[in-house]
């Protein structure tokens, strides 16, 4: 009797404790979850459709257009020419940029010239009893003749009979080689091709130079190119004498060029071709980066935009009742960070700024860069 009292009144309390418990979790009432909307703002812009003109922007690097390496021809031990040779040195046409000793070689042909003088001087008496009508124009010549100055050009013979004598004389072959060592001993002094500038110099004066060895560089400061790699589509639009802007990176300056190259070979790999922009002015420099815009054709009824706001590449978001619509548009052309479309109507109000999380049918309230602030 005693147990069964026992388990009744742990079956009692059981289902007491179950009964309060229920009692209280009903009592417990859910706070009521209050959803509110974040309604974004869409910065945007009226359409208003008009023509684009369409600039591929390349950059390059500058080059002179006139520049000179300087290499010896000669061997010699390099002389002073009274003015500086270094880097930075501006030399006008015509003047010495290199002197290179020439002592010993002008001995050798005034040598050469003394020989070719007796050489002449042996063939007069011939000539007086055999070609009496040619003896005094090459007495003349003799009697003007100096070891110290070029060879003048010999007489014209009168004959074939007398052009066979001197030839038979070794005349003509004697002049011809006499000539020959003239022209390299003009290769002793380099002079200046052009007004310009030394941008490289790598000999000093009294160092041993030797042929083939390169003594410098120089160019003309005046004039230069812009080589520039566009792609081979836009070909039929490039002809020689377009204008072009071209600015630094910087924007410090812009100054304007003319295409005067465009390259006859596409590169295969890239499938470009290389065009030269000629620019002038006192503050180029050689080597500078330069970005090249160039006007190629012009879009009709289309705007430009963030190239950002391009979805999956041939969409834009407009708004329309409120929310947010995908707009179908046809992409004409990209740069570094914009884009020219075509496909948007007249007075519709697209996205001038990305909205995260964007997505079709969101709603948004305006904010129109056309309003007045």
């Amino acid at each position: 009797m005693r147990k069964i009292l026992i388990v009744l009144g742990g079956v009692l309390l059981i289902g007491l404790g179950v009964y309060i418990k229920n009692v209280f979790a009903n009592s417990k009432k859910s706070p009521e979850l209050k959803t509110e909307e974040v309604v974004k703002t869409a910065f945007v812009e009226t359409v208003k459709n008009q023509i684009v003109p369409i600039i591929i922007k390349e950059s390059g690097n500058l080059q002179a257009k006139n520049k000179v390496e300087l290499f010896s021809e000669v061997q010699g031990v390099l002389q002073s020419t009274g003015k500086s040779y270094k880097p930075g040195v501006r030399y006008n046409k015509g003047e010495v940029l290199l002197h290179i000793n020439n002592e010993e070689y002008l001995a050798s042909i005034k040598a050469q010239r003394s020989s070719f003088q007796s050489l002449i001087a042996s063939v007069l008496p011939d000539l007086q009893l055999d070609y009496p009508t040619s003896y005094g124009r090459w007495n003349t010549y003799l009697q003007s003749f100096d070891v110290d100055q070029i060879v003048k050009s010999l007489p014209e013979p009168l004959s074939d009979q007398e052009r066979y004598f001197i030839t038979g004389r070794n005349i003509y072959s004697t002049y011809h080689s006499i000539k020959n060592s003239e022209t390299r001993l003009a290769k002793y002094k380099i002079k200046a091709p052009f007004d310009g500038i030394l941008t490289e110099t790598l000999v000093t004066e009294g160092s041993l130079v030797r042929v083939g060895q390169k003594m410098g560089e120089f160019i003309n400061s005046d004039s230069f190119e812009l080589p520039i790699a566009v792609n081979a589509s836009m070909l039929s639009y490039l002809q020689i004498g377009k204008e072009v802007m071209v600015n630094d990176l910087e924007n410090t300056f812009s100054v304007k060029g003319e295409v005067v190259r465009i390259n006859g070979k596409i590169e295969s790999a890239t499938q470009t071709v290389q065009l030269f922009i000629e620019l002038k002015g006192s503050f180029l420099k050689e080597g500078m980066f330069l970005e090249a815009q160039i006007p190629v054709q012009e879009a009709k009824e289309s705007i430009k935009t963030d190239r950002k706001l391009i979805v999956n590449n041939n969409f834009i978001y407009i708004v329309k009742d409120g929310k947010l619509t995908l707009e179908k548009v046809e992409v004409l052309h990209y740069d570094d960070q914009s884009a020219i479309v075509r496909g948007l109507k007249d007075g519709s109000n697209r996205l001038i700024k990305a909205i995260p999380g964007a997505y079709e049918g969101m709603s948004v309230k305006l904010y129109s860069s056309n309003e007045k602030k």
